[in-house]
């Protein structure tokens, strides 16, 4: 669902609300335009469409709504997209409070930004202290040389007693300058050294989910465009899955959220245990997962996951903090061959929809993805 659908359809788009123009009719002849010319209307038509997002949507306009209007028009954001779709299918409102809430549920609230503007300055004094030590480098060079010129020049000198005398002078100033570069050099180097380690604790830190441990979706964004890249690159088949816990939202209402917490870290081990460097697992947000098999090919993905779901299925658990027993912990989940598709945003959909039918058929179980799949996300009860 996006700006041109009906649902979103207005006489006045962005620009005329903020009284800058009107679009022209439709039936007008369109003249012959430039390059430029077009790349100025495809702007004007980004921006129209913005505005018809957030009039619709009666969100007020500022950086955020800004932002979150561009990555669902324009697909920049899967998941947010699929957020939003999933509660405009609903018919349920877009409102400020439910985008701060999701937002915070998939950690991209302010502790993200925190992080981000953290690697940077990080990243930036790395830089100085590497220049630092790049010139105390260069400096003792320069001293060499000039040492080496002394030392050239004193072989000139005929008299043994003066060539003594000078070069113990010398030798003395040359050595005292050299050994405080030196000490400049091992701090400057120690500093770098700590930052570096800071700097990658901190990459940790926001592309890690705190409560499971495992990549973030921020981390798999990254991780799912590099190796699908090297998987076409290699003509290696790849597939990815969705999964999400089994009436999730009665376990926290039954047994409370530090027992949900418990649940959710239990399935993320469990799925982290059929995990190598060829299938990558990370919490895709809430109580949801995701699986990226590379040079797998979907059948075998496949048997992996089956029979890990199974095996959980099997087991029968207990809240410990109450004796109370949670019952069948399973989960639902959706795979899709990834070159199956025309890229790999429509191949996540895909997923997606299989997730929704295997909700739909009665959950625990594993649906594959068909070639219809990935139009449009469907919303699902957990």
């Amino acid at each position: 669902m996006t700006a041109h659908d009906p649902l979103f359809a207005r006489p006045v788009g962005l620009l005329g609300w903020l009284g800058l123009g009107a679009r022209p009719p439709a039936e007008a002849a369109a003249p012959e335009v430039l390059p430029t010319e077009r790349r100025d209307a495809s702007r004007l038509r980004q921006l129209d469409e913005i505005g018809s997002f957030l009039t619709y949507h009666q969100l007020e306009i500022n950086a955020e709504t800004l932002t979150t209007a561009f990555n669902y028009l324009t697909g920049a954001d899967p998941h947010l997209a699929r957020l939003i779709d999933r509660q405009m299918q609903a018919r349920k409102p877009v409102t400020l409070a439910w985008l701060e809430e999701i937002f915070a549920e998939t950690g991209q609230g302010s502790e993200l930004a925190m992080l981000a503007q953290l690697m940077e300055r990080l990243e930036t004094s790395i830089d100085e202290f590497g220049k630092t030590s790049h010139d105390a480098h260069r400096a003792t060079s320069e001293y060499n040389s000039a040492l080496e010129a002394h030392v050239n020049e004193l072989e000139q000198v005929t008299k043994a007693g003066a060539v003594i005398s000078e070069l113990a002078t010398i030798a003395k100033v040359m050595l005292k300058r050299t050994r405080d570069i030196e000490r400049q050099m091992l701090r400057s180097e120690a500093q770098t050294r700590t930052l570096r380690r800071r700097l990658d604790e901190a990459r940790r830190s926001a592309e890690e989910d705190h409560l499971t441990g495992l990549p973030n979706r921020r981390a798999f964004e990254a991780r799912y465009e590099e190796e699908y890249r090297l998987a076409r690159a290699a003509a290696e088949p790849m597939c990815l899955a969705f999964c999400d816990i089994d009436h999730f939202k009665q376990i926290n209402d039954s047994h409370g959220h530090d027992a949900g917490d418990r649940v959710l870290k239990l399935v993320a081990e469990a799925l982290a245990r059929i995990s190598d460097d060829r299938c990558h697992v990370a919490r895709h947000g809430g109580e949801e997962f995701v699986l990226l098999f590379r040079d797998t090919p979907l059948p075998a993905a496949f048997d992996r996951l089956e029979q890990l779901r199974d095996q959980l299925a099997g087991r029968r658990l207990i809240n410990r903090a109450t004796d109370l027993p949670f019952g069948q912990i399973t989960f639902s989940a959706g795979m899709a061959d990834v070159f199956a598709y025309p890229d790999r945003r429509v191949a996540l959909k895909a997923a997606d929809a299989a997730l929704y039918r295997a909700k739909q058929e009665g959950r625990n179980r594993i649906v594959l993805a068909t070639p219809e799949d990935g139009v449009a996300p469907q919303l699902y009860a957990a």
